[in-house]
């Protein structure tokens, strides 16, 4: 005689619940909304009480399908949404009209080039082999829309690798770049839970000069780091003219406000070998460091 074999389950999936909802006849009870199956009610889930819910939502919806497709790290991208490539950027500098635009233009002309060093780094940790596990690592992550995200995600796809994007809901419409992989691309509502996500694949940095958003982003890795929160890793800080004009670190040490090793934790670079470089020194003294222990 042998062993019986169990079923793997016994209450229906919640897909099959959810179908056969849909075939109910219809009376006064079953019309009115709380009868909905609560994870279909779409009102009920965006009450204020259940923002609990929601905020779980955001977090487990992105972690599985990443673990799903085996994402087992991430190289991220920080950066502007506003500096074009660079053709495009010397046209706004041609459409220039008066002092102030052409400044700006100026500016973002000045700026544009990275946009091609954040195509050629997102190109090189792209080609980043498989472990023996089948997970993915470096795998390209950005905030999804355009300007230095937008050549983080095109790198990649130079190179018929999948990338990462991870898009927010603003007042004004912003999509996802089409270089993004559409199986890996996310829409979230909660900040919060986007640069957590950011975060917990991430195994290097790369920040490209940027604004509020951007600056929000690197401080916070920084904060993390700094207090403890989380393990040092490669913060790789793009365009040294753009960051000492706009932030004077070294005023920080000198007021007092941060220690001087504080800003061992970032390393300047300005082209992509140099950015993949220190990320592969990086990680092989972290391999040696680990072998001796």
């Amino acid at each position: 005689m042998t062993d019986p074999v169990p079923p793997k389950r016994i209450f229906p999936d919640a897909k099959v619940d959810a179908e056969a909802a849909k075939h109910i006849p219809s009376s006064p009870q079953t019309e009115h909304a709380a009868y909905d199956l609560a994870f279909q009610d779409k009102d009920f889930l965006l009450r204020p009480d259940l923002r609990p819910v929601r905020f779980q939502l955001e977090l487990l919806k992105p972690e599985l399908f990443l673990d799903e497709q085996k994402i087992g790290s991430t190289f991220v991208f920080y950066g502007s949404a506003r500096v074009p490539e660079p053709e495009k950027a010397k046209a706004l500098l041609a459409a220039a009209r008066t002092d102030k635009e052409k400044l700006i233009a100026e500016r973002l002309v000045a700026k544009s080039h990275y946009y091609d060093v954040a195509r050629e780094l997102a190109r090189l940790v792209s080609k980043t082999d498989r472990d023996e596990d089948g997970q993915r690592h470096f795998v390209v992550c950005s905030g999804g829309g355009p300007s230095f995200m937008e050549a983080a995600n095109r790198g990649a796809q130079d190179v018929g690798a999948e990338s990462i994007g991870l898009n927010i809901v603003l007042p004004h419409e912003q999509l996802p770049n089409p270089y993004v992989t559409p199986s890996l691309s996310f829409q979230f509502h909660y900040f919060a839970l986007r640069k957590m996500h950011f975060l917990l694949r991430a195994r290097a940095v790369a920040v490209f000069p940027g604004g509020f958003g951007t600056f929000d982003e690197m401080f916070e890795l920084l904060t993390l780091i700094q207090t403890g929160k989380v393990r040092p890793l490669p913060i790789l800080l793009y365009g040294r003219e753009f960051w000492e004009r706009v932030v004077n670190f070294e005023a920080l040490v000198e007021e007092g406000v941060i220690s001087e090793r504080d800003l061992d934790l970032l390393t300047w670079c300005e082209t992509a070998e140099e950015g993949w470089g220190h990320v592969c020194d990086y990680y092989a003294r972290e391999e040696a460091r680990a072998a001796a222990e």
